[in-house]
């Protein structure tokens, strides 16, 4: 690996994590230089577009990240309904390790930038919609009907979102808790 893609590797990296703890707006240039390590001549040499190119990579950075999670989280369980269930409980027993101190992986971005950045605003989508599309192959895989499965997709997605940013609020990972038990009367 050249030292090029060691520095923007470590620049992404940075800015993720900075981005989800501190917000878009709460990360400046400078702080994520300082963390990464990298030389200052690097960011505009792999961002020419400056943080808000370093924004949306770092954004899919994470999203693929996440959706190989919830991929993995699908992948235990033959049924739906258990797979959700599971895959919502294992981020509630999560929730108070250092691991889940990160912050929601890109809702800080998506809620700060998505009526001001119109690329950060499509990267978070596209995100999104990749998690969805986990959950609706799922469901589908289970039987759903194809407009069902992606409606679903996109509720199971809204719920886990909902009541991680709840748990964060209260301290407690009972948000979670309480969305991975309903799951099958929504499931229904």
């Amino acid at each position: 690996m050249s030292t090029k893609e060691s520095s923007r590797d470590k620049l992404i990296k940075t800015a993720s994590r900075l981005f989800q703890l501190q917000g878009y707006h709460g990360t400046g240039l400078n702080h994520i230089l300082k963390e990464s390590g990298a030389p200052k001549g690097s960011l505009y040499y792999h961002f020419p577009n400056g943080k808000e190119q370093l924004a949306v990579e770092s954004v899919q950075l994470t999203a693929e990240f996440v959706r190989n999670q919830i991929q993995r989280g699908m992948d235990k369980k033959t049924d739906a309904i258990e797979a959700i269930q599971e895959f919502i409980k294992g981020m509630a027993e999560q929730f108070h390790t250092d691991d889940s101190q990160q912050g929601v992986p890109i809702a800080t971005v998506a809620l700060e930038t998505a009526l001001t950045n119109e690329p950060i605003r499509e990267a978070c989508q596209n995100g999104y919609e990749s998690f969805q599309q986990v959950f609706t192959e799922k469901l589908l895989q289970s039987g759903y009907e194809e407009r069902r499965a992606r409606e679903l997709g996109i509720v199971i997605n809204s719920i886990i979102e909902g009541a991680f940013m709840l748990s964060f609020t209260m301290g407690s990972n009972e948000p979670l808790l309480l969305a991975a038990k309903n799951i099958p009367a929504l499931l229904k």
